[in-house]
């Protein structure tokens, strides 16, 4: 057995190996739903072999979203579209994971290839875009409103509702969405975030709001059922947020149940600057594993079976979560399995389609 392809358990969960689907948005919505898109999307990485599939940046407010196109989940009428694509996810052996997000300041925007602009609300946007302070992320991103104490318990009190849908919805992993410079990510970094109440200045005021949104979310999952976290373990940028605050970050995560930390980086500064390669978040997840104590999941240019096997077997993480490569070979896992000698699990209907053993 490699160590790509040994089980994890996580509370009462049991991955069947340790190969995840990144949350990867489709901005294929209207009005939050999921569509058929959404079903054959990611129920395709769930036949392909990969244990873990995560939806994308699934917006617990309409506001929050990234695009008018994105997926949503602060409505009741979002569930049962919702729950065809776990039932499907689950009949094939993986489990169905959903990241929690709000926008911030990042909200009402183009899809990718429209442009990065502003959408107006006479196209479909809104005006209410909101961060912890009146900064906008570029001259060509909206402005946004800095929240008040009111708001922030609304925000709050969407996670939490979220959270409640999304089990209702058969996910049995919930991701906490705080990088990549949304919502909860701008209130981690002193770039974005200039408050000077109990939201801002210190580590611990800037901290706030991310800790008690996972411990809300945590309150109201249930407690067999892990809860993760996605963070920008950098900005990449001066005066940023970094990889010690990460450390320090996760050890008070760990702290009130958060199981895993997926380790990614960047997206929260338009002046950042990234030293990109294979492999080149992977150095994050592993100081956080061992300075944390806590399990990890590592992201970025992970792309064939030897540097994934590598990276859980050198124990720099204990989970790769793949996007790009995933979306080239929705098989990516399967491929991985047969690279590195071992059956993967293979959809009975594509049994005659399997790939054959050398000398067999």
């Amino acid at each position: 057995m490699t160590a790509l392809f040994s089980p994890l358990a996580l509370r009462s969960l049991t991955l069947r190996n340790r190969i995840g689907v990144s949350p990867m948005c489709q901005y294929s919505s209207q009005e939050g739903f999921a569509t058929d898109w959404h079903l054959v999307h990611l129920g395709a990485f769930a036949t392909g072999g990969a244990a873990l599939v995560f939806s994308e940046a699934t917006a617990v407010t309409p506001e929050g979203r990234i695009s008018p196109q994105d997926l949503g989940i602060w409505n009741d009428a979002h569930i049962p579209a919702l729950r065809r694509v776990t039932d499907f996810v689950r009949a094939q052996g993986a489990v169905a994971g959903i990241q929690l997000a709000h926008a911030g300041r990042k909200a009402s925007t183009r899809r990718p290839w429209e442009g990065r602009n502003a959408v107006a609300p006479s196209d479909g946007g809104w005006s209410d875009v909101m961060a912890p302070s009146a900064v906008p992320y570029s001259m060509n991103y909206p402005l946004p409103r800095a929240l008040d104490s009111e708001g922030i318990v609304r925000v709050i009190d969407a996670f939490v509702s979220g959270a409640q849908r999304a089990l209702a919805a058969g996910f049995q992993v919930a991701e906490i969405h705080a990088a990549h410079g949304y919502l909860l990510h701008e209130f981690l970094s002193p770039l974005s975030n200039h408050r000077t109440d109990e939201y801002g200045g210190s580590f611990a005021n800037r901290a706030r709001l991310v800790l008690q949104v996972c411990n809300a979310v945590r309150g109201v999952w249930p407690d067999s059922l892990p809860v993760f976290v996605r963070i920008s373990a950098t900005d990449w940028a001066d005066g940023g947020w970094d990889v010690n605050e990460s450390v320090q970050l996760a050890q008070q995560l760990k702290a009130i149940g958060i199981d895993v930390i997926d380790c990614s980086s960047g997206g929260l500064a338009a002046h950042q600057h990234i030293v990109v390669s294979p492999g080149y978040q992977v150095p994050f997840a592993q100081r956080i594993k061992h300075d944390a104590d806590i399990v990890t999941a590592a992201v970025g240019l992970i792309t064939d079976a030897q540097q994934a096997e590598q990276i859980v077997a050198q124990n720099k993480a204990d989970i790769v979560l793949l996007a790009r490569e995933m979306l080239r070979n929705p098989h990516w896992a399967l491929h991985a399995a047969h690279e590195l000698g071992v059956d993967g699990p293979w959809p009975v209907q594509y049994e005659r389609a399997k790939l054959p053993r050398e000398n067999a």
